[in-house]
């Protein structure tokens, strides 16, 4: 059962660029077009997306990225997650110490 996984470039050994994507402040999401090739040589088309996290790390001059890969059933679950961290996160008293 192999396939492999490819993301699409509109040239040939170009780098991959995001179909779409949204930054919010160091926070930024790309949707990506993706091909798959299936055991009988067939190719399907399908999306995904990535979550990015860009930071620097104090002292250092160099920045860093933590991503996240996600399918389309992931993202409703990492909102439903988030938000429960966020509200526990802003309704705990020892968070105001961050503001």
């Amino acid at each position: 059962m192999e396939t492999k996984d490819t993301r699409i470039s509109s040239m040939e050994n170009a780098p991959t660029r995001p179909y779409k994507e949204w930054r919010a402040g160091n926070v930024k999401i790309a949707i990506w077009k993706n091909k798959k090739t299936m055991e009988d040589g067939s190719e399907i088309e399908y999306k995904s997306a990535s979550l990015t996290r860009s930071y620097r790390k104090q002292g250092e001059d160099l920045w860093r990225h933590d991503v996240i890969n996600l399918r389309r059933n992931d993202i409703q679950k990492a909102i439903l997650v988030l938000n429960k961290a966020q509200e526990d996160l802003i309704l705990s008293d020892d968070s105001k110490d961050e503001e």
